[in-house]
């Protein structure tokens, strides 16, 4: 397990759409934790930041790009962010997917090399976790960090991902919402944010390890799969969902609120915060 209290929720956006106001505001709401996506680069200056603007709230990444940051160059940025913020920083790392990267290869044996290299730059085991959605990639995350985040999946991912770390590791999923009650409004939503993890081959084997077909992944996605992946209606609706990941045996759940593009998280948020506390 982590030494770090991230606690049972935090939120997970894009490092582009994230500001120091926003920060202050999920810190205000009660989240133990904001995870930076999109492949932050390695100087974790948007991480500098969210700290500067926050009291207590942990800032984590999810992810830093194991091919586009070279383990050294996160190594330091960690060791600032920690001297400075203490426990308040805790640093996710993955491989992304092959699509992303020319570069792209044997990705087991890159992760186990960027954990060897972490290691010899002294950032704790417990002070990281891994990206992971097949079993392979979670046992290592429980053998060598602190746990793992696993991305786009589903409560019956958490409860086999759960199986697979045993007790004591972190398990914190990331789970997307659309607070909105009509359902063909909510879902035209969904596949715009899922229409590129169609194409990538990772996350397909992953859906289909989950049960879903060649079909669901054809055609922007089935119903069944946009429902199982992203959350939408009420707020009772989508916090039950968020409350399913904790059920299944997930630690902490990374909350994504969806919305049109400039549209504002808050209020999806704070349903979920005065819910589930």
């Amino acid at each position: 397990m982590t030494e770090i209290n991230v606690g049972r929720l935090g939120i997970w956006r894009p490092w582009s759409l994230l500001d120091a106001g926003l920060a202050r505001d999920v810190e205000d709401l009660g989240y133990g934790a904001i995870w930076i996506g999109g492949s932050p680069s390695g100087d974790l200056e948007i991480a500098e930041r969210l700290l500067a603007a926050t009291d207590r709230i942990v800032i984590a990444t999810g992810i830093v790009n194991m091919w586009r940051t070279p383990a050294e160059e996160v190594a330091a940025s960690y060791h600032r962010l920690n001297d400075a913020y203490g426990e308040r920083f805790l640093l996710g790392a993955g491989i992304g997917h092959p699509e992303a990267t020319q570069e792209y290869r044997s990705p087991y044996e890159t992760i186990v090399r960027y954990l060897d290299a972490l290691d010899a730059a002294d950032v704790p085991a417990s002070r990281r976790v891994l990206a992971a959605l097949g079993p392979k990639v979670l046992r290592l995350s429980a053998e060598r960090a602190a746990g793992a985040h696993p991305y786009l999946t589903t409560p019956e991912h958490s409860r086999e991902a759960r199986k697979v770390l045993g007790d004591g590791p972190l398990l914190a999923p990331d789970q997307k919402i659309v607070l909105d009650s009509d359902p063909d409004r909510a879902r035209a939503l969904a596949r715009e944010m899922l229409a590129r993890y169609l194409g990538l081959r990772n996350y397909v084997a992953n859906f289909k390890r989950l049960g879903f077909t060649g079909a669901d992944v054809a055609d922007g996605g089935s119903d069944a799969l946009v429902d199982a992946l992203i959350a939408h209606g009420d707020a009772a609706a989508v916090t039950a969902r968020v409350a399913g990941h904790l059920d299944a045996g997930a630690d902490h759940v990374a909350v994504q609120a969806l919305t049109e593009p400039g549209g504002d998280p808050r209020p999806a948020l704070r349903a979920v915060a005065e819910t589930l506390g």
